[in-house]
């Protein structure tokens, strides 16, 4: 057999067996990696480029070669969830880099960190003042994590007491100017619904680049024509400002009116209008 016959059969068949080799070892993204996944997943693409380009000649050394990596790669893997101590032994353990708000010095020697490279980690975490963080550490991926003084953390709805409503995945329910029906049924929608939508904001759909549906049911659209200008969906805050509207109407009738009933009722009903706005609140403003 030629060569290059026997470099394409192989290359081919060891590019779907490096497929099944992956999916096996699970999904792990390289950014996230440790220094022994790393190590492993190169000495098992090297085996396979020696393998594929015919410098291992004997298939059956290359392969015994490539199976015990593999092999030996997901068997540490099992065995570090079923024990930590194995766990911290392959991967190691977390380091802590600043505690109470003060630099570990000797921790930070410890992984070869110098004080500028630090920095950068935390003005990559958008910290640029160091005073700002209370605690922070190194995992086993050489990711930098860290936590904020409570009084430099952004505010939260939480933290004010206010309630909001739940967020949703938006579905993307058009995609380069074709609409995509099994998004719109999970959002319990139509095409005429969206047909609607798209005639009330003045735009075709072929001139859609993508369109999303929120957790809200309001359509956002990017247009191939950038020029376009979309008005915003209003209808939440219409609404929210047509009950207070009302609300504020019925107080001025209790006011206006001398029928001692009639100031009661529109006092009554402007309470418990007052209420409903209340609850919707989170709906119609966040």
């Amino acid at each position: 057999m030629k060569t290059w016959i026997e470099i394409l059969i192989r290359s081919a068949g060891l590019f779907f067996l490096t497929l099944l080799f992956i999916r096996i070892m699970g999904k792990r993204q390289l950014a996230r990696m440790t220094s022994f996944n790393f190590v492993s997943y190169t000495v098992i693409s090297i085996i396979i480029a020696l393998i594929s380009t015919n410098i291992i000649k004997n298939l059956a050394f290359g392969f015994i070669a490539l199976g015990i990596w593999v092999l030996f790669s997901i068997g540490l893997d099992y065995l570090c969830l079923s024990s930590k101590l194995i766990h911290d032994w392959v991967y190691g353990k977390e380091t802590i880099l600043i505690k109470d708000g003060k630099v570990m010095e000797e921790n930070l020697s410890q992984v070869r960190f110098t004080g500028e490279e630090l920095l950068r980690e935390l003005r990559s975490k958008n910290v640029f003042n160091l005073m700002d963080v209370e605690f922070a550490l190194m995992e086993s991926t050489g990711e930098i994590n860290l936590l904020l003084k409570s009084d430099k953390k952004p505010i939260t709805s939480h933290d004010l007491g206010k309630q909001v409503s739940p967020q949703t995945e938006s579905q993307t329910v058009i995609l380069d100017g074709n609409i995509i029906d099994e998004a719109l049924t999970n959002r319990g929608l139509n095409r005429g619904w969206l047909n609607i939508q798209l005639e009330s904001l003045g735009v075709s759909l072929d001139n859609v680049f993508i369109g999303q549906v929120d957790s809200s049911g309001d359509l956002y659209v990017d247009l191939f024509q950038d020029s376009i200008q979309i008005p915003r969906p209003q209808v939440k805050e219409l609404i929210y400002a047509n009950l207070e509207k009302t609300q504020a109407d019925l107080l001025s009738f209790a006011l206006e009116t001398e029928n001692p009933k009639a100031k009661d009722m529109y006092s009554n009903d402007a309470q418990k209008l007052q209420s409903i706005v209340k609850k919707l609140e989170p709906y119609l403003l966040h």
